[in-house]
């Protein structure tokens, strides 16, 4: 089809005479709509930064956005755009199909076009910024095509930058070191300067045959997936990475790479390398454009910023929104999503979504590889022409609406980071090129994202670190059943869940009971049980790690799991947790709950533990106590008992009041050593022997005899024991008759009614250390008014720093008793044996008082 051919040089420009060698093209088409200018420009500045031509970008961008405006804009056609490179400059076509359009030639009395005038412009621009312009028509097209030299610079010159004062030059050593090495076509060290064995230790012999790979420490680049071996292959290469030296430290390195070929045309690379804080010594500057005349700070074009913009967020969630926006517009889609792989990789996380509706849930997890619904394309790219032909193959975008996608993979390292897509409404939207265009974005974000996501979960982990401490330290500070129920439920929500239920299993054939719900909005609790309860309970599954509870998420609405609470390898429990339908459980949450769940089932079962034991221990403690004092004619008794210890009931001291026979009653007071469970046991047993003897009627000496011989059978169990025995006989006459043994137990006090204290028996061995035993029996007269007092060690001990109530000091409080029942008496013992020191008692004490009250006229 014959064409007809306008060419153009721009003004004061000279023909020159080259020869165009095509070393790499690029094509895309645009829809006549206006934001496909906006994709337009992004394609051109892709393509021509990926081919290294910065310096032409900005004006290459300009034109062709002024050409494609014309086309979809004012011609309102397709535009079509191809890229040409060549080894010195670029050539850019823009086609439109109207070519009926009017052609502003050149003339002496009608310039190209208006500037006020918006058609026209692009072809004046042309004429102003182009090396060579030209516009070729068919019958069915029109091609407007712009060619970029690369720009000439005098000879000696590479590039120069502006005068600053020194203080904003760039920092070196005083003696500068630049390392020369030289890499052979097998990747091997074949030259190494002395400067390079300053900076890296290693001599010469050491290095040369070693491929650099063993001593390169690699790093990502933002925006490349090049690696060493890459590297290694281009014709030139600029950047950073670490250098492995003699002492195992990796030193930062700034370097340069040419490829060259020597006289026998064998390939090798020349590495410069300078430490990284020296690297303007090798940076290649970037071009800036003046402005206004004032000087700006040459800065280095980073492809992420690029992509993304500056300044670019700096928070994981901000930074993927905004990748996701950004591929959209690239794309002209109508939505983009971005999903970022777990640590094993074998599913992907939605992170964000942009054009999707709101059911596609953040942090929904999409498995990767082949299978029934399995993100297939995940580790490559792909175009996806029509959806509704193959269900299934991108499942996120499954019932959206959306018909033709291109999905792209994220990779660091080879290794699988994430997934990029864009999806459009209609089918065969995308094809190999926006694939192309959308891997190379992918691969500039790349590292970015995969470092954001890293710090976000090493601060993930830290806070779960924290939060399961603190939540030990709490279920730990607690042995009550009820109060760990709310402790689990209060850390839970809202930190890890919007509410929650705890169900508790008294037994392996008891159903899940609802024992706890709890809500972050206080007026919905109630709502929430109603809720629950008219749903069956779940199911006690034994396995670990939480699962989906769908019958619950109907009732309640949003999402609902459930994670068994195993302690001792039994279910006791379930944990509920729910979030609102338009939430969705992470699985790094879900992970925290699995390990509060174990620690806080652990804590609720030793709660249990803790009751059961705690009751039963309170039973057999009171199955050591006497079932009561007797109440004896004519005499006043009273008895306090104070074991020592947290939920002990009786310790090592003990007390017992008994009917031995008509108008005869046993007493003991005693103490055996120690205190707690252990000390109990052998009050139990002197307790119930004492009785025993009394009533087969043996005297006072007897019976302690016999107790004496029952505790040293106890063997390794057996302990010693002081006790005071005695019998009490009232008198007629309104007096006591009292016959008592003190074997090694603090003596009786005798209080007269006019003050006077006296000891009321001798000390005797105490029982429990020798076999032979020689006690005797002393007798006493209680007259009315009269006391008797007996107490354990626990009150003549008790001690505030050096000091020691004793034997002394409770005689002395007993003179202050004259008057007083036998009630009021024990009482002021004990108020002043707690007042006589501020710590609590760390002793048993048994207090056991008598008293013959006066006879009352008429009786």
């Amino acid at each position: 089809m014959p064409t007809a051919k306008v060419s153009n040089l721009a003004p004061d420009v000279q023909p020159r005479r080259r020869r165009l060698v095509i070393t790499a093209r690029a094509a895309a088409s645009f829809d006549p709509l206006g934001r496909s200018v906006a994709a337009a420009r992004a394609f051109v500045r892709d393509t021509l930064q990926g081919w290294g031509f910065a310096d032409i970008v900005d004006d290459a961008v300009v034109l062709t956005s002024e050409l494609v405006t014309n086309a979809v804009v004012h011609a309102g056609t397709r535009a079509e755009v191809l890229c040409l490179r060549a080894g010195d400059g670029v050539r850019v076509e823009v086609a439109d199909r109207y070519p009926e359009r009017e052609l502003p030639l050149q003339h002496p009395e009608r310039p190209y076009a208006d500037p006020d005038r918006e058609n026209g412009r692009g072809l004046m621009l042309c004429a102003a910024l182009a090396t060579r312009w030209g516009v070729e028509y068919t019958t069915t097209h029109k091609h407007v095509w712009f060619r970029l030299d690369l720009p000439d610079r005098p000879v000696g010159t590479r590039s120069a930058g502006p005068v600053v004062p020194d203080r904003l030059l760039p920092l070196a050593d005083s003696r500068v070191r630049v390392a020369v090495l030289q890499i052979d076509s097998a990747d091997s060290i074949s030259a190494w300067n002395e400067d390079a064995e300053h900076i890296f230790g290693y001599t010469a012999e050491k290095v040369i045959g070693r491929p650099l790979a063993e001593l390169a420490a690699w790093p990502q680049t933002p925006g490349t997936g090049t690696g060493v071996a890459e590297a290694l292959r281009l014709s030139r290469w600029e950047g950073s990475y670490g250098v492995r030296g003699a002492d195992g430290r990796v030193i930062p390195v700034y370097a340069s790479h040419l490829r060259v070929r020597d006289a026998h045309g064998e390939p090798s690379i020349v590495c410069l390398l300078v430490h990284d804080d020296e690297r303007a010594l090798l940076q290649t500057p970037v071009r800036v454009p003046i402005d206004s005349g004032q000087h700006t700070e040459p800065r280095t074009v980073d492809p992420f910023e690029v992509f993304i913009g500056s300044p670019a967020p700096d928070d994981l969630d901000g930074l993927l929104q905004r990748t996701v926006e950004r591929a959209r517009d690239l794309l002209d889609a109508d939505a983009a999503f971005l999903l970022l792989a777990t640590d094993d990789e074998t599913e992907l996380e939605v992170r964000a979504t942009t054009g999707l509706p709101s059911t596609r849930q953040r942090f929904a997890r999409v498995p990767v590889e082949a299978g029934t619904n399995r993100y297939g394309s995940a580790r490559m790219p792909a175009v996806h022409d029509d959806l509704a032909v193959v269900p299934g193959a991108v499942p996120l975008l499954e019932s959206t609406g959306m018909r033709s996608a291109v999905t792209v993979p994220l990779k660091v390292e080879g290794r699988l980071t994430g997934s990029l897509g864009v999806a459009a409404e209609t089918p065969g939207r995308y094809t190999n090129e926006e694939a192309l265009r959308l891997q190379f974005a992918a691969d500039r974000i790349a590292l970015a994202v995969e470092s954001a996501r890293l710090g976000e979960l090493e601060r993930l982990r830290r806070g779960s670190l924290s939060f399961l401490v603190e939540a030990s330290d709490l279920l730990a500070g607690t042995l009550d059943r009820d109060q760990t129920l709310a402790l689990m439920a209060q850390m839970t929500v809202p930190t890890l869940a919007t509410w929650c239920a705890v169900y508790t299993i008294a037994d392996q054939s008891s159903d899940p009971y609802l024992s706890y719900v709890l809500h972050e909005d206080e007026e919905r609790i109630d709502g929430l049980k109603v809720l629950l309860s008219q749903v069956s309970p779940p199911e006690p599954v034994r396995e670990a790690g939480a699962r989906p509870w769908p019958e619950t998420a109907l009732a309640v609405g949003g999402e609902t799991v459930v994670l068994p609470l195993l302690a001792r390898n039994r279910v006791i429990g379930l944990l509920t947790l729910g979030k609102p339908s338009e939430e969705h459980f992470r699985q790094e949450i879900l992970e925290l709950a699995e390990d509060l769940s174990r620690r806080a089932a652990l804590a609720l079962d030793n709660a249990r533990l803790y009751s059961e034991r705690t009751a039963i221990s309170r039973s057999l403690q009171r199955s050591l106590l006497p079932p009561g004092s007797p109440a004896i004619p004519g005499m006043e008794v009273e008895v306090i008992y104070r074991a020592a210890g947290e939920g002990n009931e009786v310790g090592g001291d003990f007390y017992d009041v008994f009917p031995i026979r008509d108008g005869a009653y046993g007493f003991a007071i005693g103490d055996v050593c120690g205190t707690g469970p252990e000390a109990a046991a052998v009050t139990g047993l002197a307790r119930h022997a004492l009785r025993l003897l009394a009533r087969e009627g043996l005297g006072g000496p007897a019976v302690l005899q016999r107790l004496n011989a029952a505790i040293l059978d106890e063997g390794a169990r057996s302990r010693f024991l002081t006790l005071l025995y005695g019998e009490l006989h009232p008198q007629p006459d309104g007096g006591a008759l009292m016959k008592v043994v003190c074997a090694g137990h603090p003596l009786p006090l005798r209080l007269r009614p006019n003050g006077e204290v006296l000891a009321a028996a001798d000390p005797q061995p105490l029982l429990g250390v020798i076999e032979d035993l020689d006690l005797y029996e002393q007798t006493l007269t209680l007259d009315p008014g009269d006391v008797l007092l007996c107490v354990t060690d626990g009150v003549t001990e008790r001690r505030e720093g050096t000091r020691m109530l004793g034997d002394d000091g409770l005689a002395e409080v007993l003179t202050t008793c004259t008057g007083l029942t036998a009630g009021a008496v024990a009482s002021r013992v004990l108020r002043a044996v707690e007042r006589f020191a501020a710590e609590p008692a760390s002793d048993d004490m048994a207090i056991l008082a008598f008293r013959v009250p006066h006879q009352r006229n008429g009786d």
